[in-house]
Parts: C-alpha cells; structure tokens; sequence
C-alpha cells in the first residue's frame, strides 16, 4: 500500500477543510508508455483499496484484469480505517476526532481519486469500475471529469441514495449511537453497536431466498440456536473485529448524502454530462440498490448499455457473481455491442440477462 500526503488543506463540500489530506491507495502492474492501460476502481462500503484481496474473481494473476496486462488503481474511501485520512487519523492537536470527524460526501470522494490521478500524472482512465457505494463515486467522478473516463462500468449503484437506503443506514447508525462506549473519546468505542449494524446491514445485502438456502436449520426441532441467528452474530463479529465504527457511520453518511443533482440543475442533466462509454449492470434480486435505479442511470447516461446478472445473493452478487459480471466487462473491453450480448451470455451458459 502507497501513502501520499496534499500539501493544501483540501476543501470538503461541508464547507469544512481537512489539512494535510492522507490518501492510502493501492497500484498494481506497471503503466505502459501510452499510458493507455489504466483501471481504477472505487471500492464499496467496508472494502479497502486493496482490490485483488477482495475482488479476486476480477483482479489479479490471469483474471480479467491482470496486472501483467494493466495498471491497477484503487484509493482507499475518505473517511475510511484502511489508509486515508478518516475519523481516527490525527486531528489539529494530533488526537483523533472520532465522532467529530466532518461529514464528507461521494463528491469529496470523487476529487480526492482525481487528486491522485493528477498527481500520479495520468490523463487517461481507460476503464472507471464501482459497484455500490463505489458506483456512486464512480458517477461523481464522471460527472466532475468527464474528460478523464473513456468507459466506466457501474454496478449495483444510483445516481441518488434512495429513502429505504437511507434508513437503512440510519437503523445501523442508531445500533452504533446506542453502544454507549461509542464517542467520548474511545479510539475503539462502537463495538457492540458495529457488530448490531452489520446484523442489520445484511438483512439490505442479502435475501429471503440465500438465508432459506443456506441458513435454514435441518429438521424442524429446536427452539433456539439457530443457524441464521449464528450467522448474524458472525458477520457482525467479523465486521467489527477488522473494521471502526467511526468509519462506519461516516462512510455510511456519505452514501445518504449522495445525489449528483445537488447544487445541479438536475439529476438528469448531471448524468447527461458523462461522456464515457458507459454499462450500468443491476442485480435482478438487489433490494437495496433495485434495478430500477439502474435502468433510470443506462437511461439517462447518454452513451450507455443496461444488463442484468441473476443471483439468489441480492446486493452481495456484485461480490460473488464475479463469472458473470467477467463475460459483460470483458466483451464490454473489446467494444461488443450491446445486441450481441444475449448471444454472448448463451454461449456462456451464466445466468443473466440484458434488458434493453
């Protein structure tokens, strides 16, 4: 992992400055005398920038994007525990600001990826990629440079937070508030509460139909321990012990905040200003982010295609549906047109499907 520090105090959309801006990122590959071979990916909620640990059915040695073949980027999000300045990084007087940290936006996210472009001296991204909340700073960044970006491919994403996201959010953010060791200048305050969050958070990520599959207890005997009571406690343990709550709710902010007409004319005219070769994939089963707000995005994206990937993991599929999403970016690479990517699909055999 790279660590960079700006010089200048970098300006938030809040109104408030962050002085001495850390951005931890990750490189991978080399960048060829063109400079033509550039992949940056903006990473999803609790992901770090270390693209090849987490996206390994995309990235890495013989996959689709290998770094014997391309220069790899990914920045670790504003407000993050994993490298960039974030809510237990110094403050003014060298101790964290915890739950004081500034609110920060998908937009703030987005310049700070353009920060490091300028300074690794890049003038072409050949291909933008983010799923999630990383989507949603994908379509900031497109919007803010649309110069930049020859294609970008966005998943599982909106151009607006919607209300049920929003809650969402704010029901975790309320499991966090209630541990009472979160604040109070506790560096590792929020625990309990994180743990909370996540049981909560995966309810959005996943569905009715992955739980009864793999979480339905065999027989129809007990009356306690339960396997998805087990798995909830898991994931929230899992969570907490490699993540910080501070981060969590700043983060988790940032995407409630996000909506690319604020201060625009309009959502619509926003998106219009994207002038990168666009595919905008949904996930048939997604709850959180459904394929509605997909479809509106392929709509309103002027040079854009919409497809579709089945899986029974909802949200998560971005994440463990890699062979599908493999078929469209890789086709998507070599300029496919969108009509022939039902024959692509069939001759595949996965399972999704292109709505036009």
């Amino acid at each position: 992992m790279y660590s960079i520090h700006l010089s200048a105090p970098f300006q938030l959309e809040s109104g408030e400055q962050i002085e001495n801006l850390e951005i931890g990122f990750h490189i991978y590959g080399k960048l060829n005398p063109a400079k033509d071979n550039v992949i940056w990916v903006c990473h999803a909620l609790t992901a770090n920038s270390d693209v090849i640990s987490w996206w390994d059915g995309l990235f890495g040695e013989d996959k689709l994007f290998d770094p014997s073949d391309y220069f790899i980027v990914c920045v670790n999000s504003l407000g993050s525990c994993y490298g960039s300045t974030g809510p237990k990084s110094p403050g003014f007087n060298m101790r964290p600001l915890l739950d004081q940290f500034p609110l920060v936006t998908t937009r703030d996210m987005a310049r700070v990826n353009d920060e490091l472009r300028t300074i690794l001296g890049i003038d072409k991204v050949a291909l933008l990629v983010g799923a999630s909340l990383g989507g949603q700073q994908a379509i900031e960044w497109s919007i803010l440079n649309p110069e930049v970006h020859e294609k970008v491919v966005l998943i599982a994403t909106n151009a607006r937070h919607s209300a049920y996201g929003i809650a969402f959010n704010e029901s975790q953010r309320l499991a966090i508030f209630s541990d009472p060791s979160y604040g109070n200048n506790c560096i590792d305050g929020g625990r309990q509460g994180l743990i909370a969050a996540r049981s909560i958070a995966m309810l959005s990520y996943r569905t009715y139909q992955s739980y009864k599959k793999t979480q339905t207890n065999p027989g129809d005997h007990k009356i306690e321990e339960f396997l998805a009571s087990s798995y909830q406690n898991y994931q929230g343990q899992k969570l907490a012990d490699r993540f910080c709550a501070y981060s969590y709710v700043s983060l988790s902010r940032a995407m409630d905040a996000h909506n690319v007409g604020r201060d625009r004319e309009s959502v619509e005219k926003a998106l219009g200003e994207i002038s990168a070769k666009a595919l905008v994939i949904g996930i048939e089963s997604d709850q959180l982010f459904p394929t509605e707000e997909q479809k509106f995005l392929a709509k309103q994206i002027a040079n854009a295609s919409y497809a579709e990937i089945q899986s029974e993991y909802g949200h998560d599929g971005f994440l463990i549906e890699t062979n599908q999403i493999e078929v469209l970016l890789s086709k998507f690479l070599s300029d496919q047109s969108p009509e022939n990517y039902s024959n692509i699909i069939h001759n595949n055999q996965t399972q999704f499907k292109l709505v036009k």
